[in-house]
């Protein structure tokens, strides 16, 4: 599945709401769970797209922070702290992207 960048906010200060978004009756029946699961599938980088966002910070805390949130949902919070903090250092700049592993060997 190839992830696509979210539309950016109508303005500061507005609520957060998506640019089209869906039915709420379709959204009333998924729980919790099943909404943070398709966040998390909907942000994690496809290895396709890797190279391209390795680096993005905003795309990576973004992965590592709906993961987390799976893992609090599913009252997991030892998995959910460290994928909370990997958010954190990409957004403080403390964590950097890893080099390819199938380049240079």
């Amino acid at each position: 599945m190839s992830q696509s960048m979210p539309e950016p906010l109508a303005s500061e200060g507005s609520a957060l709401t998506a640019s089209a978004p869906a039915p709420k009756a379709a959204l009333a029946e998924l729980s919790t769970l099943e909404l943070v699961q398709a966040l998390a599938e909907r942000l994690s980088i496809a290895p396709q797209d890797w190279h391209r966002l390795k680096a993005n910070r905003n795309a990576r805390a973004s992965e590592q922070a709906a993961i987390a949130l799976v893992y609090l949902l599913r009252n997991n919070p030892q998995e959910a702290l460290p994928r909370l903090q990997q958010a954190s250092g990409w957004l403080d700049r403390s964590v950097s992207a890893p080099p390819c592993p199938t380049h240079g060997h």
